[in-house]
Formats: structure tokens, C-alpha cells, sequence
């Protein structure tokens, strides 16, 4: 079904992103790869994918919050496996802070790689993806494409932005053989994650553990950490065909979140 597909993972050198990229690799996906790290580590990496799975891997470093550098990525994954069959926008980044303290440098950045830049990949991918009447556009959003957090507002900012992102694509594209869908993680105890906890204690006076127990799992009646496996496993079906006509939509995988 989807073996011989191609796909384009953003932020796939870690966390969410590989574990997604790792998912469609597993099933014949030819996968290229995106983010930032050791040069070595992500040889590395793109080596044992593509090894352990029999498909094609490759790698680009672009800059997310860089146009021009998109646009190149785009272009060298067409060029590498002749088309973007599977689109999948994970990169991002966090800051945590009050509004009357956020830095706007700060703002700025996290609209650029959470919100803009998805409009850059999208719509480079859309043109072939129309001319072979079949793609895939999965956004890795969050809760907070759904509910709003204190001392996020950059962040909630984006994701709500990435929602209505997802819902006009999905509607531009019906016709298509396209679909478009937002996957809306609850916290899942990833780099980025494990990142914004320092701030988040400063910026609520507690300590580092009372952030996880009383901020981050008090979010979600489970009590437990949504998995990067639970989030690939939805972005694979949402790739495949049984997903069809699936698109437009925001799907929560949050532990109950925004249930409540």
C-alpha cells in the first residue's frame, strides 16, 4: 500500500519526527530525513534506516524558519526520489514565558518553524501531489492547537494557526486524491518537552518535578506520557489508504486533555 510511497519528514532527528520517519520507513517508505543535530549521529542514523529497512534515507539540513532553504529541501527530496507522495510538518520549537516578558525574537521564531514554515512546504508539495492524484499532508500539531496553556502564547499562537492551516488545505485539495490532517499530541516526554520544563518552573515559582507531576500529567487524566510510538502509529494510518476520507480534521491523542 504504501511501499515505494516517498515521504518528508520535518524535525526527524529525534523524538516525534523519527519515530514517525522510523514508522514509514518500516513499511517500504523511501524517507528523507530533516533537523538539526550531530553530523555524525545523523549519518549514522539515516544509515541504520535505511539498512534495517530496505528503503531509500537521505538527509537535509535545512532551516525551517528559512524560506529559501525549504524550498531547497523540497526540491532535492522531489529530485532524490522523484516525488513528495507523504508530507509530514513535525518540526517546532517552544519557549515559555509571560506575554509581558516574552522575548519577540522569541515570538518571531517559533510563528517562523511552527506556523510558517509549513505553509513553505505545503506548498511546494501540493503541485505533484495534485498531478499524481494522491498525497498525504499530516501537520504534527498539539493540544494546543485545541486549548490554551499560561505562559505559551507564541506556541498556542502557532498551533492554533496550524489547525486552521490544516482544515483550508484539506478543502483546497478534496477533489485531489489529498488529504490533510492535524495529529494533536498531548505531552509526549520529548526533547522539546523536556526542554521548556526548567522555564516553565521559573515561570510558575515550583520546582522541576512539581512541573511534570502538577503541569504536564495534571493535563491528561491518564497520568501518563503520551508515547512517540502512539503518535507514529496514527500518522501511518492517516498515511494510508483506509484514511482517505479522512481529512481536515484534528485528531487528539492527549490522554484526554481536551476532553475535559
Amino acid at each position: 500500500m504504501l511501499k515505494g510511497k516517498s515521504a518528508l519528514v520535518t524535525g526527524s532527528t529525534s523524538g516525534i519526527g523519527l519515530a514517525v520517519a522510523s514508522a514509514l520507513a518500516a513499511r517500504g517508505v523511501n524517507v528523507m530525513l530533516n533537523g538539526f543535530g550531530d553530523p555524525v549521529q545523523i549519518e549514522a542514523l539515516r544509515v541504520k534506516l535505511a539498512k534495517d529497512h530496505g528503503v531509500r534515507v537521505e538527509y537535509h539540513g535545512a532551516d525551517m524558519s528559512r524560506p529559501e532553504e525549504i524550498a531547497a529541501m523540497m526540491g532535492a527530496a522531489a529530485a532524490a526520489f522523484g516525488a513528495v507522495d507523504i508530507l509530514v510538518n513535525n518540526a517546532g520549537i517552544q519557549f515559555v514565558s509571560p506575554v509581558e516578558e516574552f522575548p519577540p525574537e522569541k515570538w518571531e521564531a517559533i510563528i517562523a518553524i511552527n506556523l510558517v514554515a509549513l505553509f513553505h512546504t505545503i506548498r511546494h508539495a501540493v503541485p505533484g501531489m495534485k498531478q499524481r492524484k494522491w498525497g498525504r499532508i499530516i501537520n504534527i500539531a498539539s493540544a494546543h492547537a485545541l486549548v490554551a496553556s499560561p505562559f505559551k502564547s507564541a506556541y498556542v499562537a502557532a498551533k492554533h494557526g496550524v489547525a486552521g492551516l490544516t482544515k483550508t488545505i484539506a478543502l483546497e485539495t478534496a477533489t485531489s486524491g489529498i488529504t490533510c490532517n492535524a495529529i494533536c499530541p498531548g505531552y509526549v516526554l520529548t526533547p522539546l518537552v523536556q526542554k521548556q520544563i526548567p522555564d516553565t518552573a521559573k515561570a510558575r515559582g515550583i520546582s522541576e518535578e512539581a512541573v511534570v507531576r502538577d503541569v504536564l500529567l495534571a493535563a491528561q487524566p491518564t497520568k501518563q506520557f503520551v508515547t512517540v510510538e502512539q503518535v507514529a502509529a496514527l500518522a501511518l494510518f492517516l498515511a494510508g489508504d483506509e484514511a482517505a476520507a479522512i481529512t481536515g480534521t484534528l485528531q487528539a491523542i492527549d490522554g484526554g486533555w481536551t476532553a475535559q
